[in-house]
């Protein structure tokens, strides 16, 4: 993802807010989590843990770079995880020519449950990390991969797990679970061999496939987790980010998810609108500062900060709002 504007407020106060929020709040909102979801008995629980040993998981294969072979056996993995547990799974696999003239083996998952009640909730997130830590305050790490713990790992995840929750309790509408590849591959500046999978798949909908609405979740397991409306968001889909706001306050979340407007980021979120899928993007893009470095690795994720998320995916699932 690339960030492209900044909030109107300072930064500064920002971050300095965000600090006061860890020192006052987020202990009451690791609390939340534990008390917001037994009340709510008529529908499953999201297991944060269960999702962080999936992060740790796939950081495990190494980098999954597409092309390489932490990227080739992380996709053996997903598959077989998806197979036991959707009820149509669809891989869609392409080849991109990148700028530079090499060729990348690209897959992207949609793993789909009751498609036949249509419309469905579309849920995605990116699989694959950066081949290179362009952010890495050290020259010398720059040339190096990206674990992608948070970025790319911790929205995988979310979705891997509610696979298994869908499995054992099916849910009462259509939903679709969809992991792409490519997205951060290259170039965001120029925005050259980025958002490959997102592309891919919003050039070529599946038959058959007719989601309401999509919710992006990209870089949601920072242990610091601030939840700002991500510009883009508001603008195309501005009641679909009420909705699932909504539900985050309702359960006791506010200190997590701020209905202040942030960020505007461009990411895998964007194709989609383009092609009339109304779909917010989810992210913590405001003080995380392991993005696209090394240092992207699982002790910087929370399964308090995933469990809050997926319980908000999961309420929006079994209940919708």
């Amino acid at each position: 993802m690339n960030s492209v504007a900044r909030p109107a407020f300072s930064l500064a106060l920002l971050t300095a807010a965000a600090l006061a929020v860890v020192a006052c709040g987020r202990a009451d909102g690791e609390a939340n989590a534990d008390a917001a979801q037994p009340a709510l008995t008529s529908y499953p629980r999201f297991d944060g843990s269960a999702a962080y040993q999936l992060v740790r998981r796939q950081v495990r294969f190494g980098p999954r770079i597409p092309g390489s072979e932490g990227h080739r056996a992380m996709a053996a993995w997903v598959r077989e995880h998806l197979a036991e547990r959707a009820d149509t799974l669809i891989l869609q696999r392409f080849d991109h020519v990148t700028t530079a003239g090499d060729t990348l083996p690209l897959v992207n998952f949609l793993a789909r449950f009751r498609p036949d009640a249509a419309p469905s909730l579309l849920l995605l997130a990116h699989w694959d990390t950066r081949p290179v830590s362009d952010q890495a305050r050290n020259l010398l790490d720059r040339e190096k991969p990206v674990p992608g713990a948070n970025d790319g790992a911790s929205g995988t995840a979310i979705l891997l797990e509610l696979a298994s929750m869908m499995r054992d309790s099916p849910p009462p509408r259509g939903v679709d679970l969809l992991l792409v590849d490519g997205e951060d591959y290259g170039d965001f500046t120029a925005d050259r061999d980025v958002f490959l999978g997102s592309r891919y798949f919003a050039g070529n909908l599946p038959e058959g496939l007719e989601p309401e609405f999509g919710v992006l979740l990209d870089m949601v397991g920072d242990r610091d987790l601030d939840l700002y409306v991500e510009g883009y968001s508001n603008s195309y889909a501005p009641e679909i980010v009420d909705r699932v706001w909504n539900i985050a306050h309702n359960m006791g979340f506010g200190d997590v998810f701020h209905r202040s407007v942030g960020t505007s980021v461009r990411d895998d979120h964007i194709p989609l609108n383009e092609v009339g899928i109304p779909t917010i993007n989810v992210i913590d893009f405001y003080d995380y500062p392991y993005w696209h470095t090394p240092d992207d690795t699982p002790d910087k994720v929370s399964a308090s900060s995933l469990e809050v998320v997926g319980a908000v995916m999961t309420r929006l699932i079994y209940r919708g709002r």
